[in-house]
């Protein structure tokens, strides 16, 4: 949750909040490195010596595409400063740009500053890669991958196409509006502009994915980086989807290959750049763990806290000076729209944002006004937490009921929606105990919020994947999030010497 994001948005984005929920349970879910590519629609020969790079330079860009450059900015908290990534990926750009097809494209790469684990491309060159994806890569190779792929969907206008597309997705949603009073011809019409739109995309990403790992292995890179990036993907995925319900990713799958179908993908793509003895059909592939992992030293992993952040089931947020608590077996995931909270088993959820509420409007009339469908309004109340005035209502929906709070803490009004499939008291006494952990934060709490990093170290003798996994600060899970970090299956150990990651405060 951004303090620059424009959150008046959220009130518009939330306007029917008894079909949201199911929204909020993908809200967690990071957009990956998409599909595999048909091998049969390639010709791939040897690998042969990388061309030599030249400077790629950063491609023109018309006033269209800054405005798009600032809206990612906002969104995925503005760009990374840090001149040995930006060395790094510079680096590994010239040689793929070199190893392309189409050499005389430039590409300009920015690192977001999200923890998310997100990589895309704009039709202009622009590539975006957030430091969350750069931390769960282990080696050069594995950047490189998501590099490439994102390389290959300017290079085969997916970008283009995709912009045509949701303009014409538009459209027909604007025409099925008009049609009439036939709801079921509307929802017909838009469910198969949907459909269509997600197959177009599946074919997209699987095309990507194999021109890509042909760039990257024509750069010398390891052409398996994309099976292991891709098998480190699904891991990190796993740890947040064990939290939510199995359903709650089925519109994200939907429109993305599922993940062991992209991993066989570009395995199979990989072995066309192997000799059949098992060799490489050029020089070795290159991996380069050891100068990527420290030029990754020390980058932030997860959350700025000048944004707001999550520590374990708490929320602070010290450039807004406040925090709040979710009981036992929730967890939350902070975004750049909301904080989202979800219970094990995914039965009930919680959204916290920030809305726009006049001064002289009072917060029982705000909840009352009809941003919100179905409110019970004779279950206004007004109340007082923790010094700050605030209100609350019900509402009910099909399948969902709701129990929302507003609080007015200074000129900002903070926004608690929960939702249950079934309200109980225990639904009631988590809603009320987490407003009500609603405080203001010490100035002590303030100076004291820093980043969690990834730092670099080299594994002694005695040192194991259990022992190192206690190093790990402020995460969940850590002996399984030290694994997938460091790209070790459940039975892999570490070995002395070896460079490694942990999470650190």
């Amino acid at each position: 949750m951004s303090s620059r994001v424009n959150w008046g948005a959220a009130r518009r984005n939330f306007r029917k909040g008894r079909r949201q929920v199911a929204a909020w349970l993908l809200l967690g879910a990071a957009l990956t490195l998409a599909g595999c590519g048909d091998p049969s629609r390639f010709e791939t020969g040897p690998v042969v010596a990388a061309p030599p790079t030249k400077p790629n330079r950063p491609p023109a860009q018309s006033p269209a595409a800054e405005r798009e450059h600032e809206r990612i900015l906002a969104t995925y908290g503005g760009a990374y400063d840090d001149p040995k990534l930006e060395a790094l990926i510079s680096g590994i750009v010239d040689r793929l740009v070199a190893a392309s097809d189409r050499p005389d494209l430039t590409y300009k790469v920015t690192i977001l500053n999200s923890g998310a684990v997100n990589a895309f491309a704009l039709p202009t060159g622009q590539l975006y890669v957030t430091r969350g994806l750069i931390a769960l890569a282990t080696d050069t190779s594995e950047l490189s991958s998501v590099l490439s792929h994102e390389m290959a969907h300017v290079l085969a206008k997916h970008a283009a196409i995709r912009e045509d597309q949701a303009r014409q997705a538009a459209l027909v949603a604007r025409v099925v509006t008009d049609m009439g009073n036939d709801p079921g011809m509307t929802a017909l019409a838009l469910a198969k502009t949907k459909l269509s739109m997600a197959s177009f995309s599946r074919q997209q990403e699987l095309e990507a994915d194999g021109i890509g790992i042909g760039i990257s292995a024509r750069a010398q890179f390891d052409p398996y980086g994309a099976a292991r990036f891709l098998t480190a993907m699904e891991r990190n995925a796993a740890l947040k989807a064990n939290r939510a319900t199995g359903d709650s990713r089925t519109d994200f799958l939907s429109s993305h290959p599922a993940t062991p179908e992209r991993v066989s993908n570009a395995q199979n793509n990989a072995r066309q750049y192997t000799a059949p003895q098992g060799g490489w059909r050029g020089e070795r592939g290159e991996r380069d763990r050891e100068a990527y992992l420290n030029a990754i030293d020390n980058i932030v992993y997860g959350e700025d806290p000048s944004e707001g952040f999550v520590r374990g089931r708490r929320f602070l947020h010290p450039k807004l000076g406040f925090t709040f608590q979710v009981p036992d077996s929730f967890t939350l995931d902070n975004t750049a729209q909301a904080v989202i909270g979800l219970r094990e088993g995914g039965n009930q959820a919680m959204r916290f944002d920030v809305v726009r509420v006049p001064a002289e409007q009072s917060l029982a009339d705000y909840l009352n006004s009809g941003w919100m469908e179905n409110v019970d309004k004779s279950s206004t109340e007004e109340l007082t937490v923790n010094g700050f005035p605030s209100a609350s209502v019900t509402a009910r929906g099909e399948q969902w009921q709701f129990r929302v709070y507003a609080l007015r803490f200074g000129s900002d009004v903070y926004r608690f929606i929960f939702a249950t499939r079934q309200r109980t008291a225990e639904s009631d006494r988590n809603a009320r105990e987490t407003v009500n952990s609603f405080r203001r934060l010490s100035l002590e709490e303030i100076q004291a919020a820093r980043p969690l990093r990834i730092k670099v170290i080299s594994v002694q003798p005695g040192d194991t994947v259990e022992s190192l996994s206690h190093r790990m600060s402020g995460v969940d899970r850590p002996l399984e999030r030290f694994r997938v970090l460091n790209g070790l299956d459940a039975h892999a150990q570490v070995k002395p010497r070896e460079l490694v990651k942990i999470v650190v405060d």
